[in-house]
């Protein structure tokens, strides 16, 4: 019950601190940020191989969590790069906290989803393995590593591929959806602010 009343707490706190975050602050100059992440969400549902243009940063990030990782052992190094590349936006969502730059964190569940969507992707084709590798080092018999194809056949699951895949869509969808909801908030407490500053 006090943890309860605790959150409670803490969630109206960063509403009132999100509240006067928004006054002064310009929505037109963000709303085509958030435009963009519709137009990425409507993409991923209607093709499950489509990357955005923060494809690339992703799976730098994808890529460099493999070196992160690589002195835990194999499976860690192999997961290594899912890992990294999912807690490069939380971090960057609780950074933003630390900021109080409440719209960044929103865009920051949108970024999560982006890569929620691209790891779907890569689950999905774990037995197939259709889709084309990238790696750095190269690894397994043929030179490279499939990411998902290795992790599950390690957990005996492989033949579940598609409902993990499943999974990471949904969360995927939820993560755009706090995006749009926090975004859309934020702006229209920036619209019915009567204070206008001079920052953007």
């Amino acid at each position: 019950m006090q943890l309860k009343i605790k959150s409670m707490g803490f969630f109206i706190a960063l509403k009132n601190d999100a509240i006067e975050w928004c006054q002064g602050k310009n929505w037109l100059f963000r709303l085509p940020l958030l435009l963009f992440f519709v137009y990425v969400l409507i993409r991923h549902l209607s093709d499950p191989l489509y990357s955005s243009v923060i494809g690339a940063l992703n799976l730098g990030i994808h890529e460099l969590g493999h070196i992160i990782f690589g002195f835990l052992g194999e499976f860690i190094t192999v997961a290594g790069g899912t890992i990294f590349q999912l807690f490069v936006p939380v971090f960057a969502l609780f950074n933003f906290y630390r900021q109080r730059d409440f719209f960044a964190m929103a865009l920051s569940f949108g970024w999560l989803s982006t890569n929620l969507f691209n790891v779907a992707t890569y689950a999905a084709d774990a037995r197939a393995m259709s889709l084309p590798l990238v790696s750095l080092f190269g690894g397994g018999e043929d030179g490279v590593y499939h990411d998902w194809d290795y992790m599950l056949s390690q957990l005996n699951i492989l033949q579940y591929d598609s409902v993990v895949a499943l999974v990471f869509r949904v969360l995927a969808v939820v993560s755009m959806l706090v995006c749009f909801c926090a975004g859309v908030w934020l702006l229209w407490q920036m619209i019915l602010s009567k204070r206008r500053g001079p920052g953007i």
